[in-house]
């Protein structure tokens, strides 16, 4: 049985991270942001976000760039609408970060806010549903290749 190649290897080490933390966080840590109160909530998002982001970061980069390199170079132990599909389901995890998580946690950052508090753990779904699917396609794979 031949291996599978580096670029979807690579996929799977970045997006099961990336889904058991994105899972995490949204049942349990982002439910959390209400609990913390008032006074102390400037100071614990701070925090949350100066720790997640390089756990997070470096995670969604590499996986970025595998899933570039695997629609590249494309492997003949797949079918050839995986690759797109990979690159696709990470577009969206990104896409949704930039445009609507992003923009939560900036209006979170001056305290909290229910509003914004309720937008991020609402479009926060995208994510998880995204890293969710990749992972169920790459562990797939994995029993392909």
């Amino acid at each position: 049985m031949n291996a599978l190649p580096f670029a979807v290897l690579s996929q799977l080490a970045t997006t099961l991270p990336l889904a058991g933390l994105i899972w995490t966080i949204q049942l349990v840590h982002y439910p959390l942001f209400a609990k913390v109160g008032a006074p102390t909530f400037g100071a614990y998002h701070a925090g949350h976000t100066a720790m997640i982001t390089p756990l997070v970061m470096p995670l969604m980069v590499a996986e970025l760039a595998a899933a570039f390199a695997t629609v590249r170079w494309p492997s003949t132990r797949v079918p050839p609408w995986f690759g797109g599909a990979m690159l696709i389901l990470v577009l969206c995890a990104w896409a949704t970060t930039g445009l609507l998580s992003v923009p939560a946690h900036n209006a979170l950052a001056n305290g909290f806010d229910p509003r914004a508090h309720e937008r991020l753990l609402l479009t926060n779904w995208l994510r998880t549903l995204a890293w969710t699917a990749r992972s169920a396609l790459l562990l797939w794979a994995l029993r392909r290749g």
